[in-house]
């Protein structure tokens, strides 16, 4: 299978590629779209995929005999073999009637597979109207060319320099729908990276990591996502606005040019990444497809 460039790239207002996500708009973003689908049924990673440091293997994997590409419209069918499996259907189109025909690809896809849950994933562009984001997911550019930008403003410190009973623990479990249950587990392993956290009168109120680099496929370093959270009870206190300003600094000096964050519209995340400046990509959107199945 192989995309015309002239067919997708004017349809395609966010840089995102099905099953690697968002990526830097400088990424050759062609190469990525040719490659995932050679990938396809291996269960092998891409080199330059920031999901290896999670798993052994590839969980999601596009279904290339069901690709539609035209030229006002592709549609690339992706299969997610982790937790509820899922069929995703990923529509590069400028017109939002044709969301309808995802919407039955999907729905096709999910019978022929035995799977009960289907969705379409679809994009706006930077600068649309807010209410048509609401429910999306903000895709946003933190560029170090310019340095690592202001600082903390409050004192931030590795989980291993955490004095005794510091409640890093309590904090993870407290947070486990944020990831840090899973990610506190991961660290006991000793394979992630460094995980920042900041304290109120000695006990953990917020964290975010891990803090890794890893080059993308054009070669060039970037800050790799964190799992990010302010106890709820320590909010508006500046907590996460120095966690992050921390995490900016590291990437910085561990050699980071850029790093790709996803912010929920209108969240907590969402706000401090307009308010640091960031530029914003475009918003992303998933919406379920009723299936038929119980």
């Amino acid at each position: 299978m192989r995309f015309r460039w002239d067919w997708v790239e004017p349809v395609m207002p966010v840089p995102y590629v099905p099953t690697l996500g968002p990526v830097h708009p400088g990424t050759p973003t062609p190469d990525l779209f040719a490659a995932v689908v050679e990938a396809a049924g291996t269960d092998r990673f891409l080199p330059h995929d920031k999901d290896r440091r999670w798993s052994d293997r590839k969980t999601e994997q596009v279904l290339v005999d069901a690709i539609q590409h035209h030229p006002r419209q592709t549609l690339v069918p992706t299969l997610l073999d982790r937790g509820a499996r899922t069929v995703r259907v990923h529509a590069y189109t400028s017109d939002p009637e044709d969301l309808a025909a995802a919407s039955d690809l999907a729905r096709q896809l999910a019978h022929v597979h035995g799977v009960v849950r289907a969705a379409v994933v679809s994009f706006l562009g930077p600068g649309q109207p807010e209410e048509l984001a609401r429910g999306g997911i903000r895709v946003q550019l933190r560029d170090f060319t310019a340095g690592a930008g202001p600082a903390p403003g409050l004192p931030v410190q590795e989980c291993h320099q955490l004095p005794a009973g510091a409640g890093f623990g309590e904090f993870a479990s407290a947070m486990a729908a944020d990831g840090f249950a899973f990610l506190h587990e991961r660290m006991r392993t000793g394979k992630t990276g460094p995980v920042l956290t900041v304290l109120h009168e000695g006990r953990v109120a917020g964290a975010i990591g891990p803090m890794e680099t890893m080059p993308d496929a054009a070669g060039i370093v970037r800050l790799l996502p964190q799992y990010f959270g302010v106890l709820p009870r320590y909010r508006g206190r500046g907590c996460g606005r120095a966690l992050w300003r921390a995490a900016m600094h590291w990437g910085h000096e561990h050699g980071a040019a850029y790093q790709i964050l996803q912010t929920t519209v209108g969240g907590p995340s969402d706000w401090l990444c307009a308010a640091e400046g960031l530029t914003s990509l475009g918003v992303i959107l998933q919406a379920e497809v009723r299936t038929g199945e119980p």
